[in-house]
């Protein structure tokens, strides 16, 4: 006899899928529309036609792999293989944190090794077909163990202090773990390109040039100090092209993709950078990282009022109360809220790209942003058609076509 929570969870994870794909299906129906002529002679007839059929290979694969996900999640909620698991592990361990840490290590461990083979195909194959990937097979692993490792080591620690202070604290422990995990996270802010991007990627800082000497000279007349500005080996792994801001303070860092300077014309790569500075310059990193932290602190009130009920291990097949089943039953009865709250995320990052492609057009020349915009569009096969209501859900950027009509708006 399956417990009411357990058909609301089944009831989420089918609604989700269904609405996901019917998304994917509008998306895939704009497609063919004819580009708009402010987006004329991106394409020429035979990239469109790559692009187009990139687009359709892509989806189908999607469709393919979120099917099998969507199914052996159903099977494992089913036939309770949640409970199963548990039962399994209390026969090895004794102690309830290294038993809730083994849980989500081995399933964790189990739906990555699941998805390696659809790793490997969508690397190997597609962006391989199209001509993104630049990867080999032996960093495809080194990749995969160090994610791993890092994947147990602040997993490990979140999960050991939300458990301890829930134990200790059960009716507080939401504001701590608040504190502990915004600390995490602001730390992480800071640091990230500093300890973690240089596990998978060489930084060095950007050489003496033309270059550099642009983007000091635009700094200046843009009031921006700028010192670290590093160049990032993007190509060892795709020729896909990115730029970035990160840290705050004496730590913040402007990160060019290698790809990115191969791409683009001097004018073209400062204008990007000037787009990076408008979101510094409008504060769009604070501001981000504000909303995650209150949207967090939501969750985790939520979390708070429900752990400990055992209606929740109910609902994955236990007779008693454990909380690391707790948690897997809260994540995805906490996702319709995810998904409103990632909604209103997504309208303030498009936004927030309005403000800083304007910080850019007023102190650069716009039409090298819009140029860059163009190039970095054709050269990541961009679908220019897509659906209105596919990107107000599932766009954190305004599209080409939107973000070009802004600047045109504003700067005439």
């Amino acid at each position: 006899m399956y417990s009411p929570f357990f058909y609301v969870i089944v009831a989420i994870i089918v609604i989700d899928f269904i609405l996901e794909r019917g998304l994917d299906w509008l998306n895939a129906a704009w497609r063919s529309k004819p580009i708009p002529e402010l987006l004329q002679g991106i394409y020429n007839e035979e990239k469109y036609s790559k692009q187009q059929e990139y687009a359709k290979i892509t989806d189908r694969f999607s469709l393919l792999t979120s099917s099998i996900s969507f199914i052996l999640t159903l099977l494992f909620l089913f036939f309770q293989g949640f409970d199963w698991l548990n039962v399994l592990l209390l026969g090895y361990f004794d102690n309830p944190v290294v038993i809730g840490l083994a849980f989500f290590g081995v399933l964790f461990l189990a739906v990555d090794i699941i998805g390696i083979p659809f790793d490997i195909y969508g690397t190997f194959v597609i962006e391989e077909r199209f001509g993104f990937n630049k990867s080999t097979p032996k960093l495809f692993i080194t990749d995969k163990l160090k994610g791993y490792l890092l994947s147990a080591f602040f997993g490990a620690i979140i999960y050991f202090v939300i458990f301890r202070l829930n134990a200790k604290w059960p009716t507080m422990f939401w504001i701590y773990a608040w504190c502990v995990i915004t600390f995490f996270m602001v730390f992480m802010a800071m640091f990230y390109s500093h300890l973690i991007v240089p596990l998978f990627n060489k930084q060095k800082p950007l050489p003496e040039g033309e270059l550099k000497e642009a983007i000091h000279l635009y700094a200046n007349k843009a009031g921006f100090k700028i010192k670290n500005i590093y160049e990032i080996d993007g190509s060892k792994r795709s020729t896909r092209a990115n730029a970035y801001f990160t840290g705050f303070g004496k730590f913040k860092r402007i990160v060019l993709y290698d790809t990115l300077i191969k791409e683009l014309t001097t004018n073209e790569l400062v204008a990007v950078l000037a787009h990076e500075i408008g979101h510094n310059k409008k504060k769009h990193t604070y501001i981000g990282l504000l909303a995650s932290t209150v949207q967090l602190a939501l969750m985790l009130f939520i979390l708070s009022l429900l752990i400990n009920k055992p209606e929740l291990s109910q609902a994955l097949g236990s007779n008693q109360t454990y909380f690391h089943l707790g948690l897997i039953a809260f994540a995805i009865l906490y996702s319709p809220i995810s998904t409103l709250s990632g909604l209103l995320m997504n309208i303030v990052s498009r936004h927030n790209e309005y403000q800083a492609d304007r910080f850019a057009g007023a102190t650069c020349n716009p039409d090298d942003l819009v140029s860059a915009l163009k190039k970095l569009a054709a050269n990541n096969l961009s679908n220019l058609t897509p659906h209105p209501v596919y990107v107000s859900i599932n766009y954190s950027h305004p599209t080409l076509l939107q973000r070009i009509k802004k600047l045109k708006v504003h700067l005439l």
